[in-house]
């Protein structure tokens, strides 16, 4: 990452500090930078033993600006980085949430089924006694067509549950024995 200090001689902080505040651009950095390096510009002005420091940065055809202010030179530029910092995580979490992987791509998925088993799993389980399955029913699934629902059967389960796309319901469909199928419409 380039910086250009305007107003700001590094000259005036204690190598101690000049260190503290080389760290923290350096943090900043490896989140601003991807595949080119960007310019970042610090700008620090002085009224009345105030420091004010106004740092701009263009990231992904965005403009972030941040100001901190403080008696303190150092507080007031760690103030503004800081403040930067947050809002460029922002800014990447969003870009980052609105892409979609290939996972999430349009072409037809199986309903997936999440159970959980309530009983504990035990050696000394006797097998004679009902386990209690629950079924995330709040999953996001995709609506599917009675027609869908009967190719979902795949993986050899007795019954699938999803959501019928003409009646915004829930239906379980289970497999009879004889290879039929009931249809449970809630």
């Amino acid at each position: 990452m380039k910086t250009i200090y305007k107003g700001l001689k590094l000259d005036s902080f204690v190598p101690a500090q000049r260190k503290k505040l080389e760290a923290k651009l350096d943090k900043l950095a490896k989140v601003v930078d991807g595949r080119e390096e960007r310019e970042i510009h610090i700008v620090v002005t002085t009224e009345r033993h105030i420091h004010q420091t106004e740092i701009t940065v263009n990231i992904r055809d965005h403009v972030l600006v941040c100001t901190g202010s403080s008696p303190d030179l150092l507080a007031s530029v760690s103030s503004a980085i800081d403040k930067l910092e947050k809002q460029v995580r922002k800014l990447r979490a969003k870009f980052r949430d609105t892409r979609r992987g290939p996972e999430n791509s349009l072409k037809i998925k199986t309903v997936e089924v999440e159970v959980e088993q309530t009983a504990p799993k035990t050696e000394e389980a006797e097998p004679d006694q009902p386990q209690v399955f629950r079924v995330n029913h709040r999953a996001n699934q995709k609506p599917l067509t009675l027609e869908e629902a009967m190719l979902a059967f795949e993986d050899g389960r007795n019954y699938i549950i999803y959501r019928d796309a003409e009646t915004d319901r829930l239906s379980v469909l289970l497999r009879r024995r004889d290879g039929h199928f009931d249809l449970v419409e809630a």
